[in-house]
């Protein structure tokens, strides 16, 4: 008997008819004999539904009211799961987060899991039951309040559960087949990837691939959890998301595929004294704000003023406060001025063995320059190459890239639902 956890989307189970195919995926899984533990997310469009009436009643909800009015979401699509299960004639027991043993810290809107204790759910697998658990949420014992975990919150759940109760495989269910050489809504013929390493994985999570989310696929990376991306649409076989065997290695390079992201934002301080430890002072202060720093480029010191320009990406819901924390210690920080740029696009190539190939970097650069795409920044990895460059040219960028390096399949890519997730 296998233990496998599922994970189903928002457009998985975004009514009713939904909810009732997603049932019968599960009963006939544990039919097969496996044992069987559902993570759910909110119906549809269920949890921006809810901000947006936050939002209406107050634009300053309290951290603490705003992850009980969002979690209400994944208690709904749990409930009516379980009562789909049990019309089909197997046994199910929903669980909140919390009933699950999701301990996180006491962060509301961004919470981390510390401890993972599954007491109930696995009493449940022992009866014979399904266990259907609502993702995106957690419990925090210091303070007794429930919060929520962000950004991917239900992966980051089935990950989670899936590794404190030793599971075969952990299945992400979405509308798309698995994962791809690129988002099939910008590339209608990119491949799917049969077989990707949880490195790569994290690598197109980190550029902007909404697939997976990043926290889900380090926490798999980091617990040894197999996953696999599938459709709740059809039972064809998706990616399997696996750790790199011991001793592996790549001598030519294996492109896995390309990823656009529009949520960053660019800042550019400019005037920076170009002298031992001012580097250090600025990004102190930006750590000071939590932000998330991705690529950064210092120029070259203009020799007559003694003055360099440092550039560094950020999310763009960190943009506001980051500029705020830098103007308020401009004067010790000594620099002159700050440039916000919020309508940049990064794309970013990923594959093994890149780095020992120089003629993977000509080649990309190569095809953007024939397209007439400027690119603004660059930074590589062990598996990947990023480049900044303007918001509307990043479709047509991963197109040209996507072609330049023979990533296109002979088919037309299916999407099912219309948000990927």
């Amino acid at each position: 008997m296998s233990l496998i956890v599922q994970k189903y989307g928002g457009s998985s189970v975004a009514d009713a008819e939904s909810i009732k195919r997603v049932a019968k995926r599960i009963v006939e899984t544990r039919k097969a004999g496996n044992e069987v533990v559902v993570v759910v997310s909110a119906m549809g469009d269920t949890t921006d539904e809810l901000v947006d009436l936050a939002n209406q009643v107050t634009p300053l909800a309290s951290g603490r009211e705003l992850d009980m009015l969002l979690t209400a979401g994944e208690r709904i699509s749990m409930a009516l799961l379980a009562m789909a299960i049990k019309s089909l004639g197997q046994e199910a027991r929903s669980y909140t987060g919390s009933q699950a043993g999701l301990i996180t810290d006491a962060r509301h809107g961004s919470a981390r899991i510390v401890d993972v204790s599954p007491t109930r759910v696995r009493a449940a697998l022992d009866a014979g039951a399904i266990a259907i658990v609502a993702g995106f949420q957690g419990f925090n014992r210091g303070t007794g309040d429930i919060t929520t975990l962000g950004r991917g919150g239900s992966d980051t759940t089935a990950v989670a559960l899936a590794a404190a109760l030793k599971a075969d495989v952990c299945e992400i269910y979405t509308d798309v087949d698995g994962v791809f050489t690129a988002d099939p809504r910008v590339v209608p013929t990119a491949r799917k990837i049969d077989r990707i390493t949880s490195e790569e994985m994290l690598e197109l999570a980190a550029a902007g691939a909404k697939i997976l989310y990043i926290r889900a696929v380090e926490y798999a990376r980091r617990h040894g959890v197999t996953l696999h991306v599938r459709s709740s649409f059809n039972n064809n076989e998706g990616t399997l998301v696996v750790n790199p065997t011991d001793g592996e290695s790549v001598e030519e390079p294996i492109i896995s595929g390309v990823a656009a992201d529009l949520s960053e934002a660019k800042i550019t301080i400019v005037g920076v004294p170009d002298v031992p430890g001012k580097a250090a002072q600025i990004f102190t202060i930006v750590a000071s704000t939590d932000a998330n720093i991705d690529m950064i480029v210092q120029n070259v010191s203009t020799a007559a003023t003694g003055l360099t320009d440092i550039s560094f990406t950020l999310p763009k819901s960190d943009g506001g406060t980051v500029l705020k924390a830098l103007e308020d210690n401009k004067a010790e920080a000594g620099f002159d001025s700050l440039q916000y740029d919020d309508q940049i696009g990064k794309l970013a190539l990923v594959g093994a063995g890149m780095r020992t190939n120089a003629g993977v970097s000509a080649k990309l650069f190569t095809a953007l320059f024939e397209a007439g795409i400027n690119i603004e920044m660059i930074s590589t990895s062990e598996i990947r190459i990023s480049v900044v460059t303007r918001a509307d040219t990043i479709n047509e960028a991963v197109r040209v890239v996507h072609k330049a390096f023979d990533l296109d399949g002979d088919e037309v890519a299916q999407v099912h639902g219309g948000t990927g997730r």
